[in-house]
């Protein structure tokens, strides 16, 4: 599904949430996607359990996902706020290492204004 970095200075927890949240605003999972349980992440990513479950209940707290008892986790709609903080987050990441490799700025106003006449004409077909 995704891979941990256990030599990174982000602790696992994060970088589950992370991960997840990027699988959905990416389109690789969708609203009401079910996850691995906890144990079945945990074992394939040979981490402990906690680690995982610290991870879910962040991104539940968060509005990514929700869990029904007995039946596991899944995908949140992602209009909460939660999506909406982590779109951003990931944008303003984008931004940043766009401007660090020299893009100007109205090269990057340009492409939003393309990205979304783009999305708008799709959207209307």
């Amino acid at each position: 599904m995704f891979t941990i970095d256990l030599t990174s200075r982000i602790p696992i927890y994060e970088q589950i949430c992370g991960n997840i949240t990027s699988l959905v605003l990416s389109g690789t999972l969708n609203e009401n996607d079910q996850l691995p349980s906890v144990r079945s992440l945990a074992k394939s990513a040979g981490i402990n359990p906690n680690t995982v479950a610290k991870a879910y209940q962040e991104l539940e707290r968060n509005g990514i996902i929700y869990s029904v008892p007995g039946r596991g986790s899944f995908i949140s709609k992602p209009d909460s706020s939660g999506f909406r903080e982590a779109a951003l987050k990931e944008f303003d990441e984008a931004v940043n290492a766009a401007l660090n490799t020299g893009i100007p700025p109205d090269d990057l106003k340009g492409r939003i204004d393309i990205t979304y006449s783009s999305r708008k004409e799709k959207n209307n077909d």
